[in-house]
C-alpha cells in the first residue's frame, strides 16, 4: 500500500513541478511528502511550521485539485510538521550535527516537557561554542533545512537550491543583496554545504571580501605564495560582503581576473552584498556588468508570518515550544532584522530559564518593553518625517508643503507609507502629520507605495534604507 502511495505522490509531484514556478515549487512543494491516505483523509508531512501554514491557507487548493485529478477524493487534508521523535533537542552537550535537524512542533502547542529542558542552551546556533569550520571556511550549521522560507526570500531559496543541484550551470554568478541579518550568509553557506554533501570532493571556498582583500595585500607585500591557487582552483567560490571592495582598485582588478578565470571554466560564483551591483560606489563597470550577468536577487525583511515561523523554529531548537500569542507578539514588536528578533527571543528564553517558568505574554511584553526603552531613539512621527526628508535630501517644510514636484511628491508618499507601516497611524492622522486636509491622499500614497514595492527594486531599497536609519541604535 505504501508503495502505491509513493508512486502516486511521485506522479503528483512531477506534475506540480511542471506547472508551478521554480520559486513556488522549490520553496513549498519540493519537501512536501504524502504519508498516508485513509478513508476520507490524506496525511502529509511538511518541513516547517511556515510550510504547514502555507499549505493550510493557500497551497491546499491546487493540491486538492491534483489529488482529484489522480483519483483521490479526500474530504480532509492534514499537514503535520516533521515528527520531532527523530530530532535531538539542542542542549549544551549537543553536537553540531544535531543543529541541522529540521524544525520541531507547531508553536501553538503547549510545551509539556519544559521543566526537563531547563539546562538546554538558549542561544542562537551562531552564539554557541564555535563549531569547527570546514577547510573551505563553511559552517556546517548552515543548511537548507534550518532556513525559514517566506515571501521575502522564496525566490532566493529556490535559486539557491537550483545552484546547489547544478553548480556552475545555473544562475552563475548568483548575487544576493539586502540589509543585515536577513539570511544572505545562511543561504550562501547552505549552498556550499549542500554541494559538499552531494560531492565530497568539491572544492568550496567561502570568504568575506574583507578577508580576500587582506590576503591579497599580504600576497603583494610579502610575496606569499598560494593566493591565486587558493581561489582559482575552487569549484565554488562564495564571497560575502562584496560592498567592502569599494575604493580598492587593485583588489577589484585581482577579483576581476579571478572571476573571469572561474566563470570561463564553468565554476560557480556566489556573492552577497548590502546593495545591488549598480549601487556599490566606485565599482568598476566591468565588474558590475559581470555581477549582473547571472541572477541578482534582493532579500527583504521577512513578513509577519515568516517572522512567526523563525521565532517558533529558534525556540524549538532550544527545546521550548512557545504559545502562539507569545510568538505573534514578538513578531509584531520586532521588525528591524532577524538578528534583533533572535536576540530578543534569546533574552526571553534566558529570563524564563532563570525563573524556572514557561515564557508567557506578560513576560514577553516586559522583555520587549525593556529593549525598546534601552534604544536611544524612539520612533515617532517626527522622526519618520525628519529621516525621510534627510534621506531624500529635501527640506521638511517642502515634504509637508503643497508643492507637487516629483522629487517632493515621492518622498512625501514614502513618509506616509512609513507612518502607516511602522507606526500604524490612521489615515486622517497621517494626513495631518504631513499637512494635508484630505486623508484620501494618504490612502492613495500608501496604496501606491505598496504596489511599487512589489515591482520596483529601487523603491524597496529606499524603504529598507530609511527603516535602517529609523531603527539604528
Amino acid at each position: 500500500m505504501q508503495k502505491d502511495v509513493d508512486t502516486l505522490w511521485r506522479s503528483i509531484l512531477g506534475e506540480a513541478e511542471v506547472v508551478l514556478s521554480d520559486a513556488r515549487f522549490g520553496a513549498f512543494w519540493s519537501k512536501l511528502k504524502l504519508v498516508a491516505i485513509n478513508e476520507n483523509e490524506a496525511v502529509f508531512e511538511v518541513i516547517s511550521v511556515f510550510a504547514k501554514a502555507q499549505f493550510e491557507k493557500k497551497e491546499h487548493v491546487y493540491l486538492r485539485e491534483l489529488l482529484e485529478k489522480n483519483g483521490v477524493n479526500c474530504e480532509k487534508l492534514t499537514f503535520n510538521v516533521q515528527s520531532s521523535s527523530s530530532r535531538p533537542k539542542v542542549s549544551r552537550e549537543t553536537t553540531n550535527e544535531s543543529l541541522n535537524a529540521p524544525l520541531n512542533q507547531n508553536w501553538g502547542q503547549q510545551n509539556q516537557n519544559y521543566s526537563q529542558n531547563k539546562n538546554q542552551n538558549l542561544n542562537h546556533p551562531s552564539a554557541l561554542s564555535p563549531s569547527p569550520l570546514s577547510a573551505g571556511g563553511l559552517n556546517p550549521r548552515y543548511t537548507f533545512d534550518d532556513f525559514i522560507v517566506g515571501s521575502s526570500n522564496d525566490l532566493a531559496y529556490a535559486a539557491s537550491q537550483g545552484v546547489a543541484a547544478n553548480p556552475g550551470s545555473k544562475y552563475n554568478p548568483l548575487y544576493f543583496y539586502g540589509g543585515v541579518g536577513l539570511g544572505k550568509t545562511h543561504l550562501m553557506q547552505a549552498i556550499g554545504n549542500e554541494i559538499i554533501k552531494n560531492n565530497p570532493q568539491a572544492r568550496v571556498v567561502y570568504v568575506s571580501m574583507e578577508t580576500f582583500g587582506n590576503e591579497f595585500l599580504e600576497y603583494i607585500r610579502f610575496k606569499k605564495k598560494g593566493f591565486s591557487e587558493k581561489y582559482r582552483n575552487a569549484d565554488v567560490l562564495i564571497v560575502d560582503d562584496m560592498q567592502f571592495i569599494t575604493g580598492k582598485e587593485k583588489t577589484q582588478e585581482e577579483f576581476f581576473h579571478t572571476f573571469n578565470f572561474l566563470h570561463q571554466n564553468n565554476k560557480q560564483i556566489i556573492i552577497s552584498s548590502d546593495k545591488p551591483p549598480r549601487s556599490i560606489p566606485t565599482l568598476t563597470e566591468r565588474l558590475r556588468s559581470r555581477f549582473e550577468m547571472g541572477m541578482a536577487i534582493d532579500i527583504q525583511m521577512p513578513d509577519f508570518e515568516t517572522r512567526c515561523a523563525i521565532i517558533a523554529s529558534k525556540a524549538t531548537m532550544s527545546g521550548v515550544t512557545l504559545n502562539q500569542d507569545v510568538v505573534e507578539y514578538l513578531a509584531e514588536a520586532i521588525k528591524t532584522n532577524v538578528r534583533e528578533l533572535e536576540g530578543t527571543l534569546n533574552q526571553l528564553l534566558a529570563q524564563a530559564d532563570l525563573n524556572g517558568v514557561e515564557p508567557d505574554l506578560a513576560m514577553v511584553e516586559g522583555v520587549v518593553g525593556n529593549i525598546k526603552h534601552s534604544r536611544p531613539h524612539h520612533i515617532t512621527s517626527k522622526k519618520v518625517i525628519d529621516t525621510t526628508a534627510k534621506y531624500f535630501q529635501i527640506k521638511i517644510d517642502e515634504l509637508c508643503g503643497n508643492k507637487r514636484d516629483k522629487h517632493i511628491v515621492v518622498p512625501r508618499q514614502v513618509a506616509m507609507y512609513l507612518l502607516r507601516s511602522e507606526l500604524k497611524l490612521s489615515f486622517p492622522k497621517i494626513a495631518n502629520e504631513l499637512g494635508r486636509k484630505d486623508h484620501t491622499t494618504a490612502i492613495h500614497s500608501v496604496e501606491k507605495i505598496n504596489k511599487e514595492l512589489k515591482l520596483d527594486i529601487m523603491m524597496r531599497e529606499h524603504i529598507e534604507a530609511i527603516k535602517g536609519r529609523l531603527y539604528a541604535s
